[in-house]
């Protein structure tokens, strides 16, 4: 009983330094989850886990998190496993907004309403996609329109790999093809990583996913990035140029992580939550792992990230219409 109330007493002090709301000591859970539908050692992993690691000894969770990686069906799985968890604020998701804003759009039956059956927590971590091609695709391609040109003429290999169907990534590059004239096939997989080792194997021609799942074989020379979607040139990538700066600005776009509980979770855990994640990733080595998976972490408010997870459902709305793509085609 000593201990507990020690540790009660402790974990009150840290509230009230790092910033949690008043009586968050009452609420600590023992052990929270977080759940992500993506392969370990991707970006959507790797950001879960930096997380998790700093979540003990916050007034929201007394020992670090445990990460549940519900991979499959382009990473609604997670998602619906954590819609059916108890509304109590253990069992996180972190997810890319594209399983909230855009897959409303492409799924005529989505098992899940992202607007009434879950409540923002925190973005997590920003990052930009990237165009990559390997062995397949000849050395002297060194630029976007140096691949589309490739694959103009070369309609039989033509083809990208991305995360999931329906994805950003996914979606991304079928805008290039469609703007370009050009008919670039799509492989979906299940995340990133598989993708890009068969465009190192030579078995796919170019992979389209978050820069960090192919910053190290970029700059192992196994494949080569043509350009990423920020607004400029990542710190990550700075030999490459951005998909504005190769003349296709269109495609400029930054995804984010966020971290996301069930519906009717009660507010003050959702505030606890909210701080013990804020603070984690303002923490250096956090911050520093994650660059090395080339994100950028950014915490949020549950305001700032429930007003841009709708700001993206209305911008994807046309976009996904235009592309014509649907979970059905």
């Amino acid at each position: 009983m000593g201990n507990r109330r020690q540790f009660i007493t402790s974990v009150a002090a840290l509230g009230a330094a790092a910033g949690f709301p008043s009586g968050a000591s009452a609420q600590a859970f023992e052990q929270v989850k977080i759940v992500n539908g993506f392969p370990a050692g991707g970006t959507a992993d790797s950001t879960s886990r930096r997380v998790a690691e700093k979540l003990g000894g916050t007034p929201y969770s007394r020992h670090a998190a445990v990460v549940e990686n519900k991979t499959g069906a382009a990473g609604r799985i997670a998602v619906e496993t954590v819609k059916a968890a108890a509304p109590d604020g253990a069992t996180l998701l972190l997810t890319p907004y594209s399983c909230m804003s855009i897959y409303p759009h492409i799924y005529r039956t989505l098992s899940y309403d992202p607007f009434k059956d879950f409540v923002p927590v925190s973005m997590a971590a920003v990052m930009t996609h990237a165009l990559a091609v390997g062995p397949m695709v000849p050395q002297s391609v060194r630029t976007v329109k140096d691949f589309l040109a490739w694959a103009k003429a070369n309609p039989d290999k033509a083809n990208y790999g991305s995360p999931a169907a329906g994805s950003t990534p996914h979606f991304l590059v079928a805008l290039l093809g469609l703007d370009n004239g050009v008919d670039l096939k799509h492989v979906p997989y299940r995340g990133s990583l598989p993708a890009v080792a068969d465009v190192i194997g030579g078995t796919l021609a170019a992979v389209s996913c978050p820069t960090g799942d192919s910053l190290a074989n970029h700059k192992a020379g196994k494949i080569r990035i043509l350009a990423t979607s920020g607004g400029k040139r990542t710190p990550f990538t700075p030999d490459v140029p951005s998909f504005a700066e190769s003349g296709f600005g269109d495609l400029t776009t930054e995804e984010w992580f966020g971290f996301w509980l069930p519906a009717r979770t009660p507010a003050s855990v959702v505030a606890n939550a909210n701080a013990a994640i804020n603070q984690a990733l303002r923490e250096k080595t956090v911050v520093d792992s994650l660059a090395l998976m080339g994100l950028v972490a950014q915490g949020s408010t549950a305001a700032e990230m429930d007003r841009s997870q709708k700001e993206e459902h209305v911008r994807w709305g046309p976009l996904v219409k235009r592309i014509g793509f649907t979970a059905e085609s």
